[in-house]
């Protein structure tokens, strides 16, 4: 259903009259945050980088600038990202929430951010590592937004076919591994994944989430299983991109036993990371069935589960 609001909004646009569709958008949102979103979107898309940055601005008094949480079809500072360049974007963007995850985004879409953005607070690299890289395609890791809203998404399945599978009878479930071991596991990255840690093989850790013991199993490197799992990390509407990458390498600094992400250890041990990912019978759009075992400490770690596009 088309508002008012839509229309003027549209016609705002049409006219180039941004700084009216700023406080439009200002005004939305201090009074009805959801009809504000739309707003967002057409100017955080359309307009020129010296007025879309001014959605994050607070010059406009108490709860009216956008922040990390905004959203339409996706994050606004992610729609930001994939219109204008860091070098753009960088002297007008202010709250470092956004210019972080702005950033991280833009080296998705591979731009050379690092020495040009400060550095991640946590660690995580503004460059990505070979491994990000290999056999994802700029084009796809990023939503692809629409100009009055909506954006599509590649649809992510690991494994996405079952064509390099063979059939593997899985060893019988062993004891679950508690403890700082377990903490390390993926527990957080999807509401919708079940995650399980054991110490043993990726066999060993499929065999617990697997629907049976003979499966549809193949292995394949790490680089080929992280697109799926940084799309899992970022699925839900309010995430972006970069929400899933700074999951993913949280994970990894976690499951190579540090505190935050650490280059050298995170490359270390996709290195030595055997993958097995498995195929379900009731496996239709987006789902992920993948173990990871790291042979240096004897662990393995599985996720599992489907979600509804």
């Amino acid at each position: 259903m088309i508002t008012y609001e839509d229309r003027r909004a549209g016609q705002l646009a049409a006219a180039g009259r941004w700084p009216e569709l700023l406080e439009l958008f200002r005004r939305l949102r201090g009074t009805s945050p959801r009809s504000a979103g739309p707003v967002g979107h057409l100017i955080a898309y359309a307009a020129p980088p010296e007025h879309a940055a001014r959605l994050f601005d607070r010059d406009g008094g108490p709860f009216t600038a956008a922040d990390e949480h905004d959203h339409d079809a996706g994050p606004l500072w992610e729609v930001l990202a994939t219109r204008h360049s860091w070098r753009r974007l960088a002297p007008l963007l202010e709250p470092a929430p956004v210019r972080r995850l702005v950033a991280h985004t833009r080296a998705l879409l591979g731009e050379e951010v690092a020495g040009r953005a400060e550095p991640d607070p946590e660690g995580v690299p503004l460059t990505l590592a070979a491994w990000e890289q290999a056999g994802w395609e700029e084009s796809v890791r990023v939503r692809d937004y629409l100009p009055a809203g909506g954006a599509r998404r590649a649809l992510f399945a690991l494994p996405d076919t079952r064509e390099d599978l063979g059939p593997l009878d899985l060893p019988a479930p062993g004891p679950r591994t508690p403890g700082p071991a377990a903490t390390r596991s993926p527990a957080g990255l999807a509401p919708w994944l079940t995650t399980v840690c054991v110490r043993g093989t990726a066999p060993d850790a499929a065999a617990q989430l697997a629907p049976g013991r003979r499966v549809l199993a193949g292995h394949l490197p790490f680089a080929a299983a992280y697109p799926a799992l940084v799309q899992a990390a970022s699925g839900a509407r309010g995430l972006g991109t970069a929400h899933g990458r700074l999951a993913v390498w949280h994970l990894l600094a976690g499951m190579a036993g540090a505190a935050r992400p650490v280059p050298a250890e995170v490359d270390a041990l996709v290195a030595r990371l055997r993958c097995l990912a498995w195929s379900e019978p009731r496996d239709e759009l987006w789902y992920l069935h993948l173990a990871l075992e790291d042979p240096a400490t004897g662990l393995a770690w599985a996720l599992s589960g489907s979600m509804e596009p």
